[in-house]
């Protein structure tokens, strides 16, 4: 398993792991807790894809890539909080003043799920959030408590996942997802 930032060289695979089938089709394209609701509702169709494309193109990727040999399995968005709604949230708190980076969506491909893939991408996440100079990372897991969560709401990852990557929670939330109370944990880079 690799990891790899979700550079303009890998856009088709940035597609492949959030795109619809039907380009024309509005789905999240993972940018409805990286944009604010507005100008999220206002991307539709290829609108959406288009402004991941130029998220790719940016010094800072939008996210990492995991990948099986060559096959495109996993996707993960890193970036600043202070670039993403979760920097105006009223829901999840701030814990303090450091300019801290996010993991907010881990998705694996059907077919690939149960493999360790998760792990890998938090990981991967974490790695190129160091590689950027980002003195702490957070992430927005539900407390589940190790019950079942719907793959459909998945995507926030469980607190589980996080504390096996290292990170610790610092904070309760107001949020909820899949019916699960969200934390806040962290791993500090430093």
């Amino acid at each position: 398993m690799e990891v790899r930032p979700a550079t303009a060289s890998r856009f088709d695979d940035v597609a492949t792991m959030l795109g619809p089938k039907n380009p024309d089709s509005t789905v999240c394209w993972c940018l409805s807790h990286r944009l604010d609701s507005r100008t999220s509702r206002s991307l539709l169709g290829a609108a959406r894809g288009a402004y991941v494309r130029e998220l790719c193109g940016r010094d800072v990727a939008p996210g990492v890539l995991a990948y099986d040999g060559d096959e495109v399995v996993g996707w993960a968005a890193v970036a600043p909080r202070s670039e993403l709604p979760f920097a105006r949230s009223t829901k999840i708190p701030h814990v303090d003043d450091l300019p801290v980076w996010s993991a907010w969506c881990i998705r694996v491909r059907p077919g690939h799920r149960g493999r360790g893939i998760s792990h890998a991408l938090l990981e991967g996440a974490v790695a190129y959030a160091r590689s950027q100079g980002a003195p702490a990372i957070e992430g927005y897991p539900v407390d589940n408590e190790g019950r079942k969560v719907d793959t459909t709401m998945a995507y926030v990852g469980t607190r589980a996942l996080f504390e096996r990557a290292g990170f610790t929670k610092a904070a309760d939330t107001t949020s909820v997802s899949g019916g699960f109370p969200r934390v806040v944990m962290r791993l500090s880079l430093l």
